[in-house]
């Protein structure tokens, strides 16, 4: 194809985007979406000295953050959105899992989303000036992300690290106690729409170095049911062969924003340790996406780690004291080794502090633990 053939191709698909994309996409300036839907809104809180220094000593990990979507340099540090390599050194972060969005349904939400809905992504990825390989391809648009997460630690003088294998997580945390100022980032993916049908394209992700995917993100699709779809199934026959290769390569399964059937089929068929990345917990917050007892306990009993998240939809209100309060809650259900961090940092979240303030969850776990502590006094 000649130059000349690929600049008429480009000014035509523009033109498409003019005409049949909704103009309130069209004539918004990409940062100005980042900024609109990535907000920090500051709750009071004080930070004691004992905070700052234990979350001095910490390796912190996210199992969830959307940065890669957005037109960002994740090496400079922003005043856009939630995460970027200079925040999360301040915040003492060993491990972020960076996901990649590829698919959001027009006017998605919690209760029901057609996978037939015009596809916001679509349009992002051209007003981003994406490869046009990713205009029309979610397997492509993940492609995308790994490449820019890899260009970014390429670029980073060794203070962002791709992890693709358990040893890099241990050598990771030996340069940590080592004094060197190093993060980790993991890929995931949000919904495996993208293998766009293809068992096949499992393996192509693996090799992209792909470690965690989600089965399903706000709609269903050829893989399995979401929480958010209009069927709410459970594993397809594909579904079930895409978990069973998932574990054979090595790949942590994903639940989170998987219907009810979903997470029970998941659970019966693990045999390896899954995951729900990022979200709540029904006796905190009782969100439709939100994870029932027994599907915590059904989490642990593989092994698995449930993410507490940091926006409303996953603790009910974005205070600092309700993280801890959920976090206690799968605590004290089935252990501490049982629960983590899941942000989803820009994930189009509104929180109460961004990467390098991960100290007020700090704060407000010794709150929490203290209340505690006093109640059984009294």
């Amino acid at each position: 194809m000649t130059m000349k053939r690929i600049i008429i191709g480009c000014w035509l698909a523009l033109l498409a985007c003019l005409v049949f994309f909704p103009v309130r996409y069209v004539l918004v300036e990409p940062g100005k979406i980042d900024r609109a839907y990535n907000k920090v809104v500051p709750i009071q809180s004080n930070i004691t000295a004992q905070a700052k220094d234990i979350q001095a000593t910490l390796n912190v990990a996210d199992m969830h953050a959307d940065s890669l979507l957005w037109k960002r340099d994740l090496l400079e540090r922003s005043n856009i959105g939630h995460v970027d390599l200079p925040r999360l050194i301040e915040g003492h972060y060993a491990l972020q899992v960076f996901s990649s969005v590829t698919k959001s349904p027009e006017g998605q939400n919690y209760e029901s989303n057609s996978a037939e809905s015009f596809d916001v992504q679509t349009l992002t990825s051209i007003l981003y000036l994406q490869p046009i390989r990713t205009w029309r391809s979610g397997l492509e648009r993940s492609l995308w992300h790994a490449e820019k997460l890899h260009s970014f630690a390429s670029k980073s003088d060794g203070k962002l690290r791709i992890i693709r294998t358990p040893q890099d997580i241990e050598r990771l945390i030996l340069d940590r106690q080592g004094g060197s100022l190093v993060v980790g980032g993991m890929l995931s993916v949000e919904g495996l729409h993208n293998l766009e049908g293809k068992l096949g394209n499992l393996d192509v992700l693996y090799a992209a170095g792909f470690r965690m995917a989600g089965l399903t993100h706000f709609f269903d699709n050829e893989v399995a049911g979401s929480m958010h779809g209009v069927n709410k199934g459970g594993l397809t026959p594909l579904g079930r062969k895409v978990v069973r290769r998932m574990e054979t390569l090595g790949m942590v399964v994903d639940v989170a924003h998987a219907s009810h059937a979903t997470v029970a089929d998941v659970l019966a068929l693990a045999t390896r340790p899954v995951v729900s990345s990022h979200g709540g917990v029904q006796a905190i917050c009782k969100a439709n996406r939100n994870l029932s007892d027994d599907e915590i306990r059904g989490i642990a009993k593989t092994g698995g780690v449930i993410g507490i998240g940091f926006w409303e939809g996953a603790i009910c209100s974005t205070k600092p004291k309700d993280v801890a309060r959920a976090i206690a809650y799968v605590r004290d259900l089935v252990g501490i080794d049982h629960v983590g961090l899941g942000s989803d940092f820009d994930g189009a979240t509104t929180t109460a502090f961004d990467a390098s303030q991960i100290a007020s969850i700090t704060q407000a776990l010794l709150d929490v633990a203290y209340q505690a502590t006093t109640s059984k006094r009294s």
